[in-house]
């Protein structure tokens, strides 16, 4: 079942003008840091969308309750690599993952964002959700104190193995936060299975962008 009163929250973001017809360079200010996002029109995974907007926002202003410092993060489906940026900026041990066309720039991004912050060295590597989970992340090796996700929900085919990879890394003692923009009645169903299987409460909803943002646990048997 959701639980939970969320908060009614507007996206703030800082703004230029776009200049490039192929490259786009988005400019966003978080944690007192200026992030410079190279954004693709080849991919999805290539576009800054408004669940990661959300959700970065969400961790700078929540910073006591879910203190990112020290922890292991995994973002999942991390796109441009926004969200994982600012995760490294609040401290973490960062690892984000994509499919292998948007690796190039999710590294990218991720590099020239942080190569002069005295922060944890992020990681960039490969995740295809379903497939050679057990193989590529053991979980005797790994051990995630969060899961990030944004608008990895939407109408297509790997919402199953979406699923199961989020069943794979989700342990007791891990919060995964999953910011979306439901659009579609597929979203609402995938919000159910989750309801279905795990702890599930709403944190926040924004409603100029109609994104939900939701904090996920195992349940305690």
């Amino acid at each position: 079942s959701l639980t939970g009163s969320p908060v009614t929250l507007k996206i703030l973001q800082n703004w230029v003008p776009r200049v490039s017809h192929y490259f786009d360079k988005e400019h966003y200010t978080y944690v007192g840091h200026q992030i410079i996002i190279q954004e693709s029109i080849e991919h999805f995974g290539a576009v800054v969308w408004p669940g990661a907007l959300a959700l970065s926002q969400y961790l700078e202003s929540n910073q006591e309750q879910f203190n990112l410092k020290d922890k292991n993060v995994l973002e999942i489906g991390a796109g441009t690599g926004l969200l994982s940026i600012v995760a490294c900026i609040l401290g973490a041990h960062v690892t984000a993952t994509d499919l292998p066309e948007v690796l190039e720039n999710l590294s990218y991004n991720i590099a020239r964002n942080t190569q002069n912050m005295n922060t944890h060295k992020p990681e960039v590597r490969k995740l295809v959700w379903g497939e050679g989970l057990n193989e590529d992340f053991p979980v005797s090796t790994y051990h995630y104190d969060f899961i990030l996700a944004t608008d990895v929900v939407y109408h297509h085919a790997a919402l199953d193995p979406l699923l199961a990879t989020m069943v794979y890394f989700c342990k007791p003692g891990t919060v995964l936060l999953w910011a979306n923009k439901f659009r579609f009645t597929t979203d609402y169903e995938f919000l159910e299975k989750l309801c279905n299987i795990f702890n599930t409460t709403i944190l926040a909803e924004f409603p100029e962008s109609n994104v939900k943002l939701f904090k996920i646990t195992v349940r305690e048997n």
